[in-house]
């Protein structure tokens, strides 16, 4: 826990700092909208596009197993955090790059380009990822979190307000592909941006009481697994419920079907997500008490259990339908708050990076079934695989009953 007031309110604000500018730039390259509507302009398929979304939403998590090994007991890890944003930011200036002369390419390149840079644009996030809540843990103090979660989500909101509707405008101004590199070049330097945060913390160096290997650190990991239930049910929690954004790429997959898609789609996508998520977002400000964060965990369960079903349901009516995208805003925002600040509570400073490691086996999931779903969808059409991921969605609440947050359900009972 940190004890000097003054440190942690600079550590706060840098925080802020990089939550802003990243919130910025994250409409400009939108794993949920952008990107998949660039990849399926692009060419790709359902299969495609269950590639890429298990590579930026599951992989992701999955390769932090892997990363946790390698940063753990590492005294200082703010190097390792800025490493991985500039890997970050030149794969989305090389990506911009390539669209800027697309029309010299072809449509497989384009699309190999796509999968392999945004892979290396996953895969950095998640070595970031790692010292970034190890980071974030130590340096603010325990009662702060919740609220820094809360007031870090409202800022980004307005943020990626501004950034989504200067997307939309973007891809509107300008035609394919030379709007997606407009947005990706964009997105680069905003992200360059956010690092000036991190360049300002002030981080404590967590005490390393002695050297340890490789192997010895896959040790760890294993036995923080088998020996906290809790952990296990976290993660099974998130197996589960995860599915609820790793199916928002297919409703527009589901769109251009039914509706056919253009770069003024991407844009309306956008905003509509967007505006769920501030609104959302403002409502758990005023209504979520205490430190629990299972009220918008059910949320969570239900919305993205939703989504799905209602897509079926909506599919013959474009105006009802865009009105989904409203609805994933808040899935998206309550995903934020919750999975995260769950994973904070049931960790300590100690165990903090081996757990955030851990946590990427909650995306084994969402690693395989978008390809699973992408083929099955590819063979058999929707139906089957969205009734299919509903039922999955729900199944997550019986891990949710499981998980406990014992430090912040004393307090709440104490308050």
């Amino acid at each position: 826990m940190i004890e000097d007031p003054d440190y942690s309110k600079r550590n706060f604000k840098a925080f802020i700092w990089h939550a802003v500018f990243l919130a910025l730039a994250q409409k400009f390259m939108d794993v949920n909208t952008v990107i998949p509507t660039l990849l399926i302009q692009s060419g790709g398929t359902p299969v495609h596009l269950g590639i890429l979304t298990a590579v930026m939403v599951g992989g992701n998590g999955f390769m932090g197993i892997f990363f946790a090994s390698f940063l753990t007991h590492r005294e200082r890890k703010r190097k390792f955090l800025i490493t991985g944003i500039y890997l970050r930011v030149g794969a989305l200036l090389f990506m911009g790059a390539i669209l800027a002369y697309a029309g010299a390419l072809s449509g497989s390149a384009i699309i190999a380009s796509i999968l392999i840079l945004m892979t290396i644009f996953s895969f950095s996030g998640a070595f970031a990822g790692i010292s970034y809540t190890d980071i974030l843990g130590r340096a603010i103090d325990t009662a702060s979190r919740k609220k820094f979660f809360i007031y870090k989500q409202t800022l980004a909101s307005i943020g990626i307000l501004a950034s989504a509707i200067l997307a939309r405008r973007t891809l509107r101004l300008l035609a394919y592909p030379k709007n997606y590199s407009a947005l990706f070049l964009i997105a680069g330097g905003l992200l360059l941006t956010a690092t000036i945060g991190f360049w300002v913390i002030k981080e404590k160096p967590m005490i390393v009481k002695e050297k340890i290997s490789y192997r010895k650190r896959f040790g760890l990991l294993k036995d923080a697994f088998v020996g906290d239930k809790n952990l296990r049910n976290y993660l099974y929690l998130t197996n589960t419920v995860s599915l609820g954004f790793a199916i928002i790429p297919f409703l527009i997959a589901y769109a251009k079907k039914n509706f056919g898609l253009t770069s003024s789609d991407t844009g309306n996508f956008l905003l509509l997500q967007v505006t769920g998520m501030v609104v959302s977002t403002i409502i758990y400000r005023f209504t979520s008490k205490s430190q629990r964060y299972k009220g918008i965990l059910s949320i969570f369960i239900i919305t993205g259990a939703a989504l799905p079903v209602l897509a079926l349901l909506l599919h013959g009516n474009r105006l009802l339908y865009l009105s989904l995208f409203l609805l994933s805003g808040v899935v998206l925002a309550a995903r934020q708050i919750s999975l995260p600040g769950m994973l904070l509570e049931i960790s300590t400073d100690e165990n903090r990076a081996i757990y955030t490691g851990l946590s990427g086996l909650g995306s084994i999931g969402v690693l395989i079934y978008p390809v699973f779903a992408g083929i099955i969808i590819q063979r058999f059409g929707y139906t089957v695989i969205f009734i299919l991921t509903s039922i999955l969605i729900l199944s997550s609440f019986y891990f949710s009953r499981k998980v406990t947050c014992e430090r912040f359900d004393k307090l709440s009972q104490e308050t």
